[in-house]
């Protein structure tokens, strides 16, 4: 299995409304993946951090293989949420894979 994780940080000229509803847009976004790409075993977006938190929202993902984690990053439908949810968005992008 490979882990996923992003953490990212939203532009700061965002106000507190317009970074819940980007929040939003991009959980529903990535987490509307599951199921549509082979090998994703589990995808999820936290976006509700603690006060101590240093980021906005996370992703913590799943693959079978680190082959299946390379075809998601490439596939239409990821890169569809990504280009339009999340980079967009995003001043801060933190990353971190590895064999689970």
């Amino acid at each position: 299995m490979v882990r996923h994780i992003i953490v990212w940080t939203l532009k700061d000229t965002f106000s507190e409304e317009e970074k819940a509803e980007v929040k939003r847009g991009i959980k529903e976004g990535l987490e509307g993946l599951e199921g549509k790409i082979p090998g994703l075993v589990e995808i999820r977006v936290i976006t509700e951090g603690l006060a101590s938190s240093t980021a906005d929202l996370m992703l913590d993902s799943t693959f079978t293989d680190e082959a299946t984690y390379k075809g998601y990053k490439t596939h239409p439908a990821h890169v569809a949420v990504a280009n339009g949810k999340v980079r967009p968005n995003v001043d801060i992008r933190l990353c971190m894979d590895f064999e689970a």
